[in-house]
């Protein structure tokens, strides 16, 4: 079993920056495949970044890439997502996922454990 908790969210300015952090314990980190997906009111929860087991490979959303980026420290088994440039369009329930067994992925299905979500919101 893997735990997931989430820190670091909170209202931001347009234009600001965040930094999400995600703790897990229960498993031997490095081999987790991590990820961000967030969930915004009335919509379905959408992918924002991955990174692979080693931290090297990593993935964007479209609409977040080139503003936001992830990266991880194994050492301190943990996940982070540096948020840069926010939009109003950021806000929403950001969560941390884990998936076994694989190198890096980007679809929801594929994790197997989830964080319970911080909240994000940007104001215009």
């Amino acid at each position: 079993q893997v735990r997931l908790v989430e820190s670091g969210g909170g209202l931001v300015q347009a234009g600001g920056s965040l930094r999400l952090s995600c703790a897990a314990s229960g498993r031997t980190f490095s081999s987790l495949a991590m990820g961000w997906f967030r969930q915004a009111p009335g919509k379905e929860r959408e992918f924002v970044a991955a990174i692979s087991r080693s931290g090297g490979p990593t993935s964007y959303a479209d609409s977040v890439k080139g503003r936001f980026t992830i990266s991880r420290d194994n050492a301190k088994n943990t996940v982070y997502l540096q948020m840069n440039s926010r939009k109003p369009e950021d806000t929403a329930v950001y969560y941390c996922a884990a998936s076994v067994g694989r190198p890096i992925t980007t679809v929801r299905s594929t994790y197997d454990y989830w964080g319970q979500g911080t909240q994000v919101t940007v104001s215009s």
